[in-house]
């Protein structure tokens, strides 16, 4: 049964009265809590691994990833609460990092427990309570992450969580006067409202939201290693990631030795049962999903970028699922749909450029911002180009994490930052105090 506004009433409440206690709460109680959470998370690795398999059919590759990821947002804030300043001076004032209230989380279906996870540790290090709507296409990852949170037994009402729809719970969530904040990861569209809405009542926002991320190769980079790692980044999560580098942008003098070696990459992408270690690639989340990444495939052929593996259908053998060939398009032009919209699925276009001046243009002739990767033998060459691209993370010669890093978007990619010590800063006031 969905949960609806008047549950999201009762969530927000609850979180509000345990505000005023929990607000006060020492740095040394937070870690005591965050310890609990990690412990009670770690116990539970192999349920919440083959949860997110089983209900959105991610790959067990990417679903280790992501637990690992659950477990390291708790230890990660841990560390960063132990050294952070919530008193400072500015001139002759004393400034206070104060709570910012009760905040409500709102988390996709990709990765759902990682974001709720990563969202409410920082809130704990903040001392602020939360009200969480999930996606209501995780309600088993969902309930099994619940359980862990009650089994760390955590003060009463610092968390939480209202299955339920958008359009009433996260409507609730957006428009009700006791939010202060919203932490929201999800498509541009959905934060656009989110942000409109949240303006009424002041509400701060962190808005982590789409991507269409360059990969550039330059002409110094070893290309037998650097191709296919670039093929099998971009179906990360079976393409169904923010974050992934759908665009591939090499030299155009070597794009023949390029298309070889993409080609001969993609036939050894495994396409199958996302339960198997070997799979790199599962089914999309939904028939709605697997019916949008044709619709792109079927405009990338209409819009003239010529098709250099999978296509439309699916892969031999896995007509009963929601299964997409992993595909790749080249001499895509970076004003094609295919090359600027999101297409969530596992689907590359590779874009060729002239030089590396041409290179970042293309990188950054999009209206998203969120990731790019730049390969090069040369470091500090590839890190000039690192710092003229339009991006929240740029990562030089693979792809990489760093949960004390900031992590967010440029553009139309979002707005405010998480992780670490940045991230913590969002779900806190300054309060000046002149004595």
């Amino acid at each position: 049964m969905l949960g609806d506004g008047k549950d999201t009433q009762k969530a927000i409440a609850a979180a509000k009265e345990a505000f005023k206690t929990f607000s006060r709460t020492s740095v040394e109680e937070r870690i005591k809590i965050l310890k609990n959470l990690k412990r009670a998370v770690e116990k539970r690795e192999t349920e919440l691994i083959d949860t997110m398999i089983l209900e959105y059919g991610g790959t067990r590759q990417f679903c280790t990833a992501s637990f690992q990821n659950m477990v390291g947002a708790f230890e990660h804030m841990i560390e960063t609460l132990r050294y952070f300043e919530f008193e400072r001076r500015a001139g002759h004032t004393l400034v206070q990092m104060t709570p910012i209230g009760v905040v409500g989380i709102i988390t996709p279906w990709n990765s759902s427990n990682g974001f709720i996870c990563s969202k409410f540790a920082t809130a704990v290090a903040a001392g602020c309570t939360v009200v969480v709507k999930p996606s209501e296409m995780s309600a088993l990852q969902t309930q099994l992450i619940i359980e862990c949170f009650h089994e760390a037994g955590l003060p009463k009402g610092i968390v939480n969580v209202v299955n339920g729809l958008g359009n009433r719970v996260g409507s609730e969530i957006v428009n009700h006067p006791d939010i202060a904040k919203i932490s929201f990861t999800g498509s541009t569209r959905t934060g656009k409202m989110i942000a409109k809405g949240a303006v009424e009542t002041m509400k701060r926002v962190t808005l982590e939201l789409g991507g269409k991320s360059p990969n550039i190769i330059l002409d110094d980079a070893d290309f037998k290693d650097a191709i296919p790692q670039a093929v099998y980044g971009a179906y990360m999560n079976s393409g169904q990631a923010c974050i992934a580098p759908t665009r591939l942008l090499v030299p155009q003098s070597r794009l023949a030795e390029v298309n070889e070696l993409a080609k001969e990459a993609a036939r050894q992408v495994v396409v199958g049962n996302p339960a198997s270690e070997n799979t790199n690639v599962g089914p999309m989340v939904s028939e709605r999903q697997y019916e949008r990444v044709q619709s792109y495939i079927e405009v990338g052929i209409h819009e003239g970028a010529d098709l250099l593996v999978g296509g439309m259908g699916k892969p031999e053998g896995l007509e009963k699922g929601n299964f997409v060939k992993a595909t790749i398009f080249t001499n895509v032009r970076n004003d094609m749909r295919i090359a600027q919209e999101e297409i969530f699925g596992p689907v590359l276009s590779i874009i060729s450029y002239e030089n590396e001046e041409e290179a970042i243009a293309i990188a950054n002739d999009t209206p998203y911002g969120l990731a790019a990767y730049v390969t090069s033998s040369d470091e500090k060459r590839a890190l000039r180009v690192a710092s003229q691209i339009e991006a929240g993370r740029v990562c030089v010669n693979g792809f990489k994490h760093d949960a004390l890093a900031p992590f967010g978007g440029f553009k139309q990619s979002g707005i405010g930052r998480e992780f670490g010590s940045f991230g913590l800063e969002e779900y806190l006031e300054p309060k000046s105090i002149l004595i």
